[in-house]
């Protein structure tokens, strides 16, 4: 059990690492589409656009490592 927890806190410092760098070149979270809306103290986010993204990229990988 304590291997599968490193391999996962592994898997997510390497995400995370991937995340900064992707995010200088791909806008996630902030393309068109994706809901803002603000009030007076408080501020609101739906990345709907976003989400749509992430689902079609990870259910192709997803597939891609099913036939492997």
């Amino acid at each position: 059990m304590a291997k599968v927890i490193i391999a996962v806190g592994v898997a997510l410092v390497v995400v995370g690492c991937i995340w900064l760098l992707v995010d200088r070149w791909l806008p996630l979270g902030r393309l068109p589409g994706d809901i803002v809306w603000k009030g007076e103290r408080t501020t609101v986010f739906f990345p709907i656009v976003t989400c749509i993204i992430v689902s079609i990229v990870l259910s192709v990988v997803v597939s891609l490592l099913r036939r492997l």
